[in-house]
């Protein structure tokens, strides 16, 4: 969610209206202490001239004074009063009203702060929920598959031989990789996820990736895990590195997540015997290093570049995955992006002929690393 102006101002900051507002609250102070003065003033010399006594004067100049600071006073305090009740409601839950914004001074700039802070609570709000509700799916699907599995044991429907266990055992290595998942989303929101950095040549270290996340979706292959990953061993992984010596000086633990995260999504939605394609180049700066994620799938619409990297988000493409794979859990890309961001990076959907291009771009070491 974009800032409002109110929120983006300082508290020593003037606002949009220049160094004095027009219509500040001190200038309508002002304005009421000038304008008593001129009324006091003009009875008097009034009095003065038509020999009227003082009295009269003041009384008159005094029932002028308060007319006139009422006034003042009632459009002070009304915006004040619509402020309060908006705070109430907010401080009780309800995220929907708003104060009206139709002034040009600070109860005007303070209404605008009300209203932005209204905006993202109200986001906020709506995160919580849609996390709350995406979590208990997502913890739902293993544990009832568990259950099934045991109920059938007990019961005497199936026997507890190695492949009724193995079922029982990835349903609950699904559990434990979403919890983890979890851990790994609170680590990021709580910022203490510590960044390693090291060097290390890159054309090892992503074979290395590249042949675990074979040897993954061959282990899962033929097995209802449900597990998030796919099972899927029809889709060529493929590996291109230039120059072959190329360096990385990053955290090698966080890029294992963004590659071994972009590669399982990549092949859930390549077509059958379809090629998924990981390339490294060096990066525009000394020592950064860009990947690229290549796959021939359906691709991903303009419309949802933005919202690929978001949690729990599925897409909206029409049979987005490949046989042999389940939904996933959507955490993946989000958590992907986490790390590039981690390392101070970028990751984006990037234009491809065919399929969907994922462009990775990290920094490189910084002077005082070495």
């Amino acid at each position: 969610m974009s800032d409002g102006p109110a929120a983006r101002r300082g508290p020593g900051d003037p606002g949009p209206w220049g160094g004095v507002r027009p219509f500040s609250i001190k200038t309508k102070l002002g304005a009421l202490v000038v304008i008593s003065v001129l009324i006091t003033t003009g009875l008097s010399m009034i009095a003065v001239q038509t020999k009227t006594e003082l009295r009269f004067i003041t009384v008159f100049s005094m029932i002028a004074t308060l007319l006139i600071t009422q006034f003042v006073a009632h459009s002070l305090t009304a915006p004040l009063d619509d402020m309060n009740a908006v705070a109430r409601s907010i401080s009780h839950g309800d995220y929907t009203r708003r104060v009206r914004e139709h002034r040009r001074d600070e109860l005007g700039d303070l209404a605008q702060t009300i209203n932005v802070m209204a905006d993202e609570l109200e986001a906020q709000d709506q995160q919580r929920k849609e996390l709350v509700a995406n979590v208990s799916h997502e913890l739902r699907t293993p544990i009832a598959g568990l259950r099934a599995v045991l109920e059938n044991i007990v019961d005497g429907i199936t026997e507890a031989d190695p492949e009724t266990m193995r079922t029982a055992l990835k349903q609950t290595e699904r559990l434990g990789r979403l919890v983890e998942t979890l851990l790994d989303l609170s680590r990021l929101d709580n910022g203490v996820v510590p960044l390693r950095r090291q060097r290390f040549e890159v054309w090892p270290y992503l074979s290395g990736v590249l042949k675990e996340a074979n040897m993954v979706a061959s282990a899962r292959a033929g097995m209802t895990t449900g597990s998030g990953g796919h099972t899927r061993t029809d889709v060529h992984l493929s590996l291109d590195v230039r120059p072959p010596e190329l360096t990385a000086y990053v955290d090698p633990e966080r890029i294992h997540q963004v590659v071994a995260n972009l590669i399982d999504n990549a092949v859930k939605h390549s077509p059958p015997h379809g090629r998924v394609t990981v390339k490294a180049r060096p990066g525009p700066q000394p020592d950064s290093l860009q990947l690229e994620i290549l796959d021939e799938g359906p691709g991903i619409p303009r419309t949802e570049w933005h919202r690929v990297f978001e949690r729990f988000n599925r897409g909206s493409v029409n049979l987005p995955h490949g046989p042999g794979s389940d939904g996933g859990t959507g955490l993946g890309l989000a958590i992907a992006r986490w790390a590039v961001d981690l390392h101070g990076g970028r990751i984006g959907v990037a234009e491809s002929e065919r399929g969907c291009r994922i462009l990775i771009t990290l920094p490189g070491a910084s002077p005082s690393a070495g």
